[in-house]
């Protein structure tokens, strides 16, 4: 099962290092990225596989919540259904 992880946010160092360091903890495996830096404001999309056991999605929502705001960005993440199926015309 895949989930789309996306970052917003002002510009800083440790972003990256911080997301990717926690989706290692959490066992995800980031498959795919893009990252692009936009007069100091930075953006970031990640297609994550979930770890085969049962995931508890709202407890890696709230840790990448109380990640977000340490590093003082936006992050969210949806499976990669509900992300599919908001962005289908």
């Amino acid at each position: 099962m895949r989930a789309v992880l996306t970052v917003i946010g002002q510009d800083k160092v440790g972003i990256v290092a911080g997301v990717s360091a926690t989706l290692a903890e959490l066992n995800f495996n980031i498959v795919d990225m893009s990252q692009t830096i936009m007069q100091q404001n930075f953006t970031m999309m990640l297609m994550c596989e979930m770890p085969q056991n049962k995931v508890d999605f709202e407890q890696v929502r709230a840790r990448l919540n109380e990640l977000g705001s340490r590093l003082g960005v936006q992050i969210r993440i949806q499976r990669e259904e509900i992300f599919d199926a908001m962005h289908k015309i």
